[in-house]
């Protein structure tokens, strides 16, 4: 897999005026950095097949994450190349796999625009689905320390969420030791942007613990799991249909995860789960 990557230090803040207002009555004339909004087209073999809002960082992983969690490619050696224009605002995917047939002349002029995430990302055609199915996960060793070393990390704050309240975070850490940390708009982005480094990196993900700052609903589970990722986090809550699907898939869901408690959702605890090993040994 080649990438080429033009863009360099695009603006993620601006400074913009605003009148503060108290409830005492005060009011005040301020400043303050808030992000700008990156809007980037992806193109994969010849077709605009997605739209997606972000932040302008970590591109190729995330069009490498998307394309993986929307079932769009099942692994980085379906990807010959991937080029990122020097306004960041283009993504052209070269993959080394046929496509499915062009639309007959009559059926275009409709192209059915899908949601992806609360951002407004979209995906403009199924193209390029792969068809594979969901697959359980394969759980693995894991303990209570370190899920509360990435609250830890969390609770110290990430660079641009210090500065504008306005981003998700997500970690990617292995035995212990977070390998990647991102942020973005939404935090499936930024799902996606750890998803898309570990593909990019060669990182085995189903030797991965990921962490994340924003809610779990099915498609952020759904994601994790077309990853094959076996032990999700995260700092907030997660819908009945997500923990379901999280135990029909033996993923180990752990939310409300906070530097002094967490909730085990969905898995076996890391001590059940070597007694569990020991016994199916015997």
């Amino acid at each position: 897999m080649k990438i080429y990557e033009q863009y360099r230090n695009l603006e993620l803040l601006e400074t913009i005026p605003f009148l503060f207002v108290g409830r005492d009555g005060v009011q005040e004339k301020r400043e303050e950095s808030v992000l700008k909004e990156h809007l980037m087209d992806i193109v994969i073999n010849g077709a605009l097949t997605m739209k997606l809002i972000c932040i302008p960082q970590y591109l190729s992983e995330l069009v490498l994450g998307r394309m993986l969690t929307e079932g769009i490619i099942t692994s980085a050696d379906e990807v010959e190349q991937i080029y990122i224009c020097k306004y960041g605002s283009r993504a052209v995917v070269i993959l080394n796999r046929p496509q499915k047939a062009e639309p007959a002349q009559s059926d275009i002029g409709f192209v059915e625009v899908t949601p992806t995430c609360c951002t407004g990302n979209r995906i403009l055609n199924d193209r390029f689905f792969s068809g594979s199915p969901l697959k359980p996960v394969t759980p693995i060793l894991w303990n209570y320390d370190q899920v509360f070393s990435l609250a830890d990390r969390f609770s110290n704050g990430m660079p641009l969420h210090s500065q504008t309240w306005a981003t998700h975070s997500c970690f990617l850490a292995k035995e212990g030791e977070i390998l990647f940390s991102c942020e973005d708009i939404g935090r499936h982005n930024a799902l996606d942007k750890v998803i898309g480094y570990a593909l990019r990196h060669r990182i085995n993900l189903t030797e991965c613990i990921v962490y994340s700052s924003g809610r779990i609903p099915t498609d952020m589970v759904t994601k994790v799991i077309r990853a094959g990722i076996p032990v999700f986090c995260s700092k907030a809550s997660p819908t009945q249909e997500a923990v379901a699907i999280a135990n029909t898939y033996r993923l180990t869901l752990v939310c409300a995860a906070r530097r002094d408690r967490m909730k085990l959702f969905a898995g076996v605890p890391p001590a059940d789960y070597q007694e569990d090993e020991t016994n199916h040994g015997k």
